[in-house]
Parts: structure tokens; C-alpha cells; sequence
């Protein structure tokens, strides 16, 4: 499953602003989207990543992203960045 390489990663961003900044400054290497986020950030989300050819992990909730992102609250977004 994608979201192990998010678990252990120290090379991540997490949250819709720290998600948009990434990949607006090609850092984002693949997003993990939760599904349950609200439509105009899904929405914005999404459209960044096509328009700039990075990847997407859909996560179904979340609760599932930021237990993932070993942190205690939910997450919308998440991207692991490249290093430098």
C-alpha cells in the first residue's frame, strides 16, 4: 500500500497550505488526498497536481491520512517532497 511510504518518511509535507506550497514549488513528488475533505480543496488539490504531473494517493478518510502521517489529527493532504 502507498501510504507506507508516507509513514516513515522524513521527507514530507502535511496539510492543505504545506501540500499547495509544495507543489506549486516542484517539490511535491506524489499527494496523498483524503477523500472526505472538503469539495473546493479536493477540487484545488487535485487540479494542482494534473496541472504540474504529480501523482495522487486517494486515502478514504482523514483519520486514516493522518494516522498514516503518524500524527494525531486528521489530515486532508499530504506530499512527499524531494530532497533539496
Amino acid at each position: 500500500m502507498m501510504l507506507e511510504k508516507i509513514h516513515g518518511s522524513e521527507n514530507k509535507v502535511v496539510g492543505i497550505k504545506q501540500t499547495r506550497k509544495a507543489i506549486r514549488e516542484n517539490k511535491a513528488e506524489l499527494v496523498y488526498l483524503a477523500e472526505d475533505v472538503d469539495g473546493h480543496l479536493f477540487d484545488e488539490i487535485k487540479k494542482a497536481c494534473k496541472e504540474n504531473n504529480v501523482e495522487i494517493c486517494y486515502v478514504k478518510t482523514m483519520k486514516e491520512l493522518g494516522k498514516a502521517c503518524a500524527i494525531d489529527i486528521k489530515a486532508a493532504s499530504a506530499a512527499l517532497i524531494s530532497e533539496g
